[in-house]
């Protein structure tokens, strides 16, 4: 019994050896081609052309216009803080305008298509949350962020240009 027990401890030692080797290469085999895409970080590029695919364009010259400090953008536009002058709201003809409109709240994506508005996206900033949406498309669309101290409603309407129009109150 004493000569087997070295001989038995050996096998067990050799067949996980052999085990663990033949995982490791089998994972190396296929581990790479089954999960090497669908890991792989998307380069700038690739994440410009996937949101020009899923959003709608938005152009410097329809992005809000800041009452106070903003905030860049990694694109380097920038996300307005305030709100703007708000403006009686009217009908437009269908020009088909997005804005970014951003508050201390949170921001959201607006467009403007046959005097209706429309909120395409929007998401609260750092602390808040989403309490309200009334997305359109209507004359007036509207989102509320809200956190333990505050509240910032954001109301949309269409200008006579067809630009989305913005009032945020806290």
């Amino acid at each position: 019994m004493r000569r087997r027990l070295p001989l038995v401890v050996a096998g067990w030692l050799v067949t996980g050896a052999l085990a663990t080797g033949a995982g490791v290469a089998v994972i190396a085999f296929l581990g790479e081609p089954l999960t090497a895409s669908a890991h792989r970080p998307l380069s700038s590029a690739e994440v410009a052309e996937a949101l020009a695919r899923t959003t709608p364009s938005v152009s410097p010259s329809t992005i809000a216009t800041p009452s106070t400090t903003a905030t860049p953008l990694p694109s380097g536009d920038p996300v307005p803080t305030g709100a703007s002058t708000p403006a009686p709201p009217a009908a437009g003809p269908s020009t088909g305008r997005s804005r970014v409109i951003g508050t201390a709240g949170g921001s959201t994506i607006a467009r403007c298509d046959d005097g209706l508005v429309t909120l395409r996206a929007w998401s609260p900033a750092q602390g808040f949350r989403v309490d309200d949406v009334e997305r359109g498309p209507a004359a007036r669309a509207r989102v509320e962020f809200e956190s333990d101290e505050t509240d910032v409603k954001i109301e949309v309407w269409c200008s006579a240009d067809g630009s989305p129009v913005h009032r945020s109150h806290d």
